[in-house]
């Protein structure tokens, strides 16, 4: 599967892609004031393309349990510049990381290529999806709720979330083949509700492309007995393992080095 976005193509299938994490946040739970400054996270950006990612996903406001809501403007004035520099100066396929359709329409005109939206489109009233459609934009949709009850089985509940996703896109001129989608792990999801998504993934890989982003979360810190986010690269690498098994085509992660080794091993023996 060929996606275009701007003057980008993304390949979905053949290999697992691995789209790394810039937080340019003060506040993201792990790498949380590590690459505020443009030029450290330019560098951070360089170094993980070098490591094997093939997407450079930035966010400039946390979206971690609890986190502090920012205005529109102090979003846009820690991610602008540092897209504009990644895209004049590195080979990279950029994503931004935002619910905020302002935010992603400026990110599209300064080089940004993909709209990585944790609310699957359905934060505000489709004007997230007519930004994308007209630049034509690849979206990463991610399945998402307050509060972590499900009325019916959990897979029932995000493949009708994800319905309403593709009816959004399509209303406001976005075709749903632009469209991959991400299970949204550790959102509106205790841990019992992330490893039985992780388990049953497989079960939604007929939607449509799947992003996987477990990296560094609470719930693989709890399973290897609270062990601190930056320690967590271990944990995330069997979960990526496990998501490639299940039909993950992208994974989202802090530790590109570790992920990349994982999963050429991991598609050379699931791949075939």
């Amino acid at each position: 599967m060929i996606l275009h976005s701007q003057n980008k193509t993304i390949e979905i299938g053949k290999r697992t892609l691995i789209m790394g994490i810039l937080n340019v946040t003060t506040d993201s739970f792990s790498d949380g004031g590590d690459y505020t400054d443009i030029d450290t996270a330019v560098a951070r950006a360089k170094e993980m393309i070098e490591q094997g990612a093939d997407i450079i996903d930035i966010g400039g406001m946390s979206t971690r349990p609890g986190h502090e809501e920012i205005s529109i403007e102090l979003e846009m004035e820690r991610v602008i510049p540092v897209i504009k520099r990644i895209s004049s100066e590195l080979d990279a396929i950029i994503s931004i990381d935002t619910y905020r359709y302002e935010v992603a329409e400026e990110a599209m005109k300064n080089g940004a290529h993909i709209i990585n939206d944790v609310w699957g489109l359905q934060w505000d009233n489709g004007e997230m999806a007519a930004v994308a459609a007209k630049y034509d934009a690849v979206v990463v949709a991610m399945h998402n709720q307050n509060g972590t009850h499900y009325e019916k089985d959990i897979m029932i509940s995000m493949r009708e979330f994800f319905e309403k996703t593709f009816n959004i896109a399509e209303e406001n001129g976005l075709s749903r083949n632009k469209i991959i989608i991400d299970p949204g792990i550790g959102f509106g999801k205790d841990i019992n509700l992330n490893l039985e998504v992780l388990h049953r993934m497989s079960e939604i890989r007929d939607i449509a492309p799947i992003l996987l982003g477990t990296s560094r979360k609470r719930f693989i810190g709890t399973l290897l007995n609270g062990l601190p986010p930056k320690e967590r690269a271990e944990g995330t690498v069997a979960t990526t393992v496990a998501g490639i098994e299940r039909g993950a085509d992208i994974v989202r992660v802090h530790d590109v080095l570790q992920n990349k080794r994982a999963a050429l091993v991991a598609d050379a023996i699931i791949r075939r």
